[in-house]
């Protein structure tokens, strides 16, 4: 049967930053109603991509063609208003102004001189209505989590009513309920005509959602197929340059944890209260152990993280460093006590956008580097040099600035900051967050390799299979509780979703805390 002709074709895109190709001859071509993933490790090529469609870059070389006519998007807004919307993975909205404002930011609703605030407080509710999200529209939009932020942000896309949606990791601040909601959104989008472009690392989101797909490489675009004909080994192969046969070989991850750390405890902490979501949080971690800690949103896991950080402040509880108490009035003292945090936002709470790789990397080190105000430029390069070179960040030098580096190398970056701290501990909410399997390969295999040189480590995963498989403990929290603690010998995915269903504490055997 002969296909109609495409919604898009991008043809020949080739873009360079900084003397360095960032996409070579690179081709999409989206069907009308269809729903087509992009996929590629991180630095493949895709958010450049998606960013010259979108005119948030100007491409080098090639042509896009949009319903049959060839065009030139110089911003995202012009795109928009030529219909194509645009989800991004890290919300980028106004926190400050009501979930209503965010809705129709640039497009307000007006009666007469004044603006329709009754109708668009109606409109707003009316559209979330469609993704299962109750809130109070007036209310600021940074009040809420970031999953009903993600779903603010992916509401207010589908309103726009455009021919093609791109959604960039929509799924990775969402729990389960919550992206079937929005599987069921795309798939009404589909049978109203719509097409959309579907971003994920996650690849049973793609089986579940995507019709065909499109493989990107270093640059450049390697494979067009069918999600039906295609096989996830097949898939992972293609992304990463690799035969089956090899990648059979190698085995799907080198994050398993065999050891049995038995080092002195860095960590203790009992019955943490922060007066608000933390009622009761029991979590500790030794020297060269990586302890899980697991939930679904909002049952505390990363106010566990913020307040043992000094981020925010305790109205209860016991925190001991090895065996002296102590209590962190911020995060400089935690970081002066010898604790890392990465945080699960990059873009709000990691990264400095627009300072380079070396003055992000140093900046948590700067007062050591520093003597009397000034930096010794020639240790700063050493120690930037050494960690680019030791967690593989793709950069064209240390110079070039963060915010142009794929999602994986701003994650090595923002290691690269604590561990040149030397840290005793490092907390890691969503390490992997938005990362493709061959940069969360890198990381994850690192963690095991920082854990079995003595290093302690606290993460926060909302994956349970890279939990099961990477964690020597994992503690589940309900309702700002530890109710469950699973010892290395019981963890799998279904021991995960058990206890984060049904767990109490002490059904573990051990008591929470883990002290064996």
């Amino acid at each position: 049967m002969e296909q109609p002709p495409p919604l898009l074709l991008m043809q020949g895109i080739s873009k360079s930053f900084s003397g360095v190709p960032a996409l070579q001859d690179a081709h999409l071509r989206i069907r009308p109603a269809e729903v087509h993933a992009l996929i590629g490790q991180n630095g493949a090529g895709k958010s450049t991509l998606i960013k010259i469609l979108t005119g948030a870059y100007r491409r080098d070389q090639g042509k896009v063609i949009f319903r049959g006519q060839e065009v030139e998007f110089t911003s995202p807004q012009m795109a928009q208003a030529g219909g194509i919307s645009t989800i991004y993975q890290e919300v980028n909205l106004v926190g400050f102004r009501s979930v209503t404002e965010n809705i129709f930011l640039g497009r307000e609703l007006k009666r007469g001189l004044f603006l329709d605030w009754r109708r668009m407080n109606a409109e707003a509710r009316q559209v979330l209505e469609r993704f299962n999200v109750h809130v109070d529209v007036t209310s600021p939009l940074m009040s809420h989590s970031v999953a009903v932020q993600q779903m603010v942000a992916i509401a207010r896309a589908v309103s726009f009513r455009s021919e093609l949606v791109i959604m960039d990791e929509p799924t990775s601040s969402l729990d389960d309920r919550e992206v079937e909601t929005l599987f069921g959104v795309i798939r009404q989008l589909k049978a109203d005509g719509v097409a959309v472009v579907f971003v994920s690392h996650r690849l049973d989101e793609l089986y579940a959602v995507c019709d065909r797909i499109t493989i990107m490489r270093d640059g450049q675009t390697v494979a067009e197929e069918n999600m039906a004909t295609l096989s996830k080994l097949q898939l992972v192969a293609m992304m990463l340059g690799k035969d089956t046969s090899e990648l059979r070989q190698e085995g799907e991850t080198a994050f398993v944890r065999t050891g049995d750390p038995k080092g002195k405890t860095l960590l203790d902490a009992q019955r943490l209260h922060t007066g608000t979501v933390l009622q009761g949080a029991d979590v500790s971690v030794r020297a060269g152990e990586i302890v899980g800690l697991a939930g679904l949103l909002g049952s505390g896991r990363t106010e566990t993280a913020r307040a043992i950080f000094g981020a925010d402040p305790l109205l209860g509880g016991e925190l001991h460093m090895g065996d002296r108490p102590v209590q962190f009035r911020s995060p400089r003292d935690a970081i002066r006590a010898g604790i890392g945090f990465c945080s699960e936002d990059r873009k709000i709470e990691g990264i400095i956008p627009d300072l380079s790789v070396r003055e992000n990397l140093t900046l948590a080190l700067l007062p050591a580097l520093s003597q009397r105000g000034i930096i010794d430029p020639r240790r700063q390069a050493e120690i930037v040099d050494r960690f680019i070179t030791k967690l593989g960040i793709k950069t064209a030098g240390p110079d070039q600035k963060i915010r142009e580096l794929s999602g994986g190398n701003q994650q090595k970056v923002l290691l690269g900051r604590w561990l040149c701290m030397n840290p005793t501990l490092l907390i890691l909410d969503e390490p992997t967050r938005g990362i493709d399997v061959g940069a969360k390969g890198e990381i994850q295999a690192l963690l095991s390799e920082l854990a079995r040189e003595g290093l302690g480590v606290l993460m926060i995963s909302s994956e349970l299979e890279e939990l099961a498989e990477g964690a020597d403990r994992v503690v589940v929290m309900r309702d700002g509780r530890s109710i469950r603690e699973l010892p290395r010998e019981d963890l799998t995915q279904d021991a995960i979703m058990d206890a984060m269903a049904h767990g109490a504490a002490g059904h573990s055997g051990l008591p929470i805390g883990g002290q064996a």
